[in-house]
């Protein structure tokens, strides 16, 4: 893949950025090695942005949009905001932890509510037609038991309007033990070059309705 490619959804990608969202509950853990080398083969042009939720933490979510107008935010919160505002493409890089993703992703994708209500906020515009993607790490080799992750991520997409490139599967446990899984290797040469079709609720799929 070459910087001057153009992507299945028009977007070259010399105009692409990518913002990673790492939500593991410890530091260099198997899904950070699994996104990090799916990373590796994008093009050298392109910007990648990692956040570690875990060195960027934020408090419970405070749904107050039907309270006052305004929005409390803070530091951390200002800078997950701008930095998911800016990217074209949003890598969600979680383990499975209880069959979906970790606390400090659901947390950070809560505060997108917040986001979408906040005062003069165009949030819900500017994700439509961007492009969400999933990289996960569990102990189990049937990845159909990490549905529950899945059903998320396309279900926050197809809200949003957003494309869905998938998720990016890889067995481990022990530290480190993603790098015995030559499966999830070969996958991450190529995940980043998937095609991204624009994310539907089921029974959009049933109907052919987007609406």
């Amino acid at each position: 893949m070459t910087s001057s490619a153009v992507r299945p959804n028009g977007r070259a990608d010399s105009d692409r950025s990518f913002l990673f969202v790492l939500g593991s509950s410890r530091p260099d853990g198997n899904t950070e090695i699994l996104a990090r080398a799916a990373a590796e083969q994008l093009p050298a042009g392109v910007p990648q942005r990692w956040v570690d939720l875990a060195s960027l933490p934020l408090p419970d979510f405070q749904d107050g949009r039907h309270e006052n107008d305004t929005w409390p935010g803070g530091e951390n919160e200002a800078t997950l905001r701008q930095a998911t505002r800016e990217a074209t493409d949003i890598v969600i890089a979680s383990p499975l932890y209880w069959y979906t993703l970790s606390a400090q992703v659901k947390r950070y994708l809560d505060y997108w509510s917040g986001w979408l209500t906040a005062p003069d906020s165009d949030f819900k515009e500017r994700m439509a037609g961007r492009t969400l993607w999933g990289v996960t790490v569990m102990a189990d080799r049937d990845e159909a038991v990490a549905d529950g992750l899945v059903t998320t991520l396309t279900h926050t997409a197809a809200y949003l309007r957003m494309r869905f490139g998938g998720v990016l599967f890889g067995n481990g446990s022990r530290p480190g033990q993603v790098h015995d899984d030559k499966r999830a290797a070969i996958r991450a040469k190529t995940f980043f070059e998937s095609p991204t079709p624009l994310a539907r609720f089921p029974y959009e799929a049933r109907t052919g309705s987007t609406s």
